[in-house]
């Protein structure tokens, strides 16, 4: 565990984005690893197989808290629910156009493929098999791309809010992760 620490937490906190998060769920993830080494291949690499089962729990927690969000959504009343103003006022506008701004600017710095793929996803709201149809791709690999361009719009995004410059990812070749296309 010791050993391996600094890896698992890295991986969590790529998903989570807050540091006690990703301590909590460091620590679930070892406590999986641990009841799953029996299930360990020895003549596999062992760093590979823990980071491998991190990023899985760390997927399988972005969805059970986002089905939470959807759940905790839909018992709200949207009667209930009334702006205090049916137009935004001027610092919304503003904060609004900011973040646009920042999201164009992030976006651009994806390379085409993982770009590509978020936009047709998450502006456009087309499923995975429409996408997958659409670039003649396979819809695992679509929904790979479109997580590794998840995380990689919200690492720019973040350097975009702390002033960080962006740099822009070079186009044509990708930066391996790991993942198998």
């Amino acid at each position: 565990m010791r050993q391996n620490w600094r890896k698992v937490f890295n991986v969590a906190y790529k998903f989570v984005g807050k540091h006690d998060e990703a301590e909590d769920l460091t620590q679930d993830i070892f406590l999986k690893i641990f009841k799953a080494l029996n299930t360990f291949d020895r003549r596999a690499n062992f760093q590979t197989w823990i980071v491998s089962i991190s990023r899985n729990l760390c997927i399988d927690h972005y969805r059970s808290v986002r089905k939470e969000r959807q759940t905790v959504a839909r018992d709200v009343d949207m009667s209930d629910l009334q702006p205090a103003s049916a137009e935004r006022g001027p610092y919304a506008v503003a904060e609004h156009q900011d973040l646009r701004a920042q999201l164009r600017v992030a976006l651009e710095t994806l390379p085409s493929t993982l770009r590509t793929a978020v936009v047709l996803r998450d502006l456009r709201e087309l499923s995975y098999q429409e996408i997958a149809d659409r670039l003649q791709l396979p819809e695992g690999t679509v929904k790979s791309r479109i997580n590794r361009g998840r995380i990689e719009l919200a690492h720019q995004l973040r350097r975009l809010q702390e002033k960080q410059p962006v740099r822009p990812r070079k186009r044509g070749g990708s930066r391996r992760s790991g993942v198998i296309e």
